[in-house]
């Protein structure tokens, strides 16, 4: 059965997540300049802190400290999606994304 995720404020949440199986996203062209204009966006909408974020390969790993009236599901979800519209346009690819996860 599964259970409903308790997000709790005032915590600092690790983000894993692997884009674009089996090719190394962040190796081409414009991949790492785009997604840092998208996190900053993203950070000016939603207001959180963030830290130790690693891009390698195809791996993304950071940690997030959302603030007050803002959840982490719908930063994330907004992120993803802004990302990979703006990464598919550039690239004329269908898709960057293949497998999101978060743990605690």
């Amino acid at each position: 059965m599964k259970y409903k995720r308790e997000l709790s404020e005032n915590v600092w949440y690790e983000i894993r997540t692997e884009i674009n199986v089996g090719e190394p996203l962040f190796r081409l062209r414009g991949a790492i300049a785009l997604f840092y204009r998208v996190l900053l966006e993203t950070k000016k909408r939603f207001g959180f802190e963030i830290r130790g974020l690693k891009l390698e390969g195809a791996w993304l790993t950071f940690y997030i400290k959302p603030k007050d009236g803002f959840k982490l599901p719908k930063i994330m979800q907004w992120l993803k999606q802004t990302f990979s519209l703006r990464f598919n346009l550039m690239t004329g690819r269908p898709r960057a994304w293949r497998e999101w996860k978060m743990d605690n």
